[in-house]
């Protein structure tokens, strides 16, 4: 069972949502908020395992409860939802520990699998914005923020590996790497687990600016070896 919690400052999206979500026996929805002071509450209260948030809010927005709630609660997965696609918010939202930032004109199928996709430990990015997403990252890169690897550590990673930072460095999602790689959603996530591991990383954001930084995504893979 995922408890899911939704805040929004409309209370007929808020309605909305979950009467959609809970008509999935394994989504329990808790009591919502409509703004980001309102949703801390709630949280340390209901304890939720993903919490859809609507980027502006009044009080505190979206990015502001995103940055405390991953302090605060650090297993608290966050899916961003708005009808806004501003560099701004995409940024922040993700800087400071979202797990999926999505368009509201999501379908309804599409926010459930991203619900099961953050609750899992993955990442879910609308189509729409990847593209503005892996931008940001290549901003990013030529900024002084850099993510330190030890140089060791790459000698570890197999080619599928490197395949799979390179799709990730280009902001695709799970799904599409599985498409692209011929694998399946979960063999995709077992390899990033892994890969996370091996160059001492916190999550899928710093490996994709990782890679932008260090030029994985215009690197060339042999494909040699295979038996990884």
């Amino acid at each position: 069972m995922i408890k899911v919690m939704i805040a929004d400052d409309q209370t007929l999206i808020r309605e909305s949502l979950g009467i959609v979500l809970q008509a999935h026996d394994d989504i329990q929805l808790l009591p919502g908020a409509e703004n980001g002071f309102e949703l801390l509450e709630n949280i340390k209260k209901e304890k939720p395992d993903v919490v859809l948030m609507d980027i502006r809010m009044p009080k505190m927005d979206g990015v502001m409860a995103t940055k405390e709630i991953k302090t605060k609660y650090p297993d608290v997965k966050i899916i961003i939802l708005t009808t806004f696609d501003d560099d701004e918010f995409v940024f922040s939202a993700l800087k400071y520990g979202a797990s999926g930032y999505l368009l509201k004109g999501v379908s309804m199928d599409e926010l459930y699998e991203a619900i099961h996709t953050v609750n899992n430990g993955g990442a879910m990015i609308n189509p729409d914005i990847a593209t503005k997403v892996f931008k940001l990252f290549s901003q990013m890169a030529q900024s002084n923020f850099t993510i330190q690897v030890d140089e060791k550590s790459r000698k570890d990673i197999t080619p599928t590996e490197w395949r799979i930072i390179q799709q990730i460095g280009y902001g695709l999602s799970n799904k599409e790497i599985s498409a692209k790689l011929y694998l399946s959603e979960g063999t995709v996530r077992n390899y990033l687990s892994t890969i996370l591991s091996k160059l001492g990383l916190r999550d899928r954001t710093q490996l994709a600016i990782w890679a932008v930084q260090t030029g994985v995504t215009t690197m060339v893979i042999d494909d040699v070896d295979r038996k990884d």
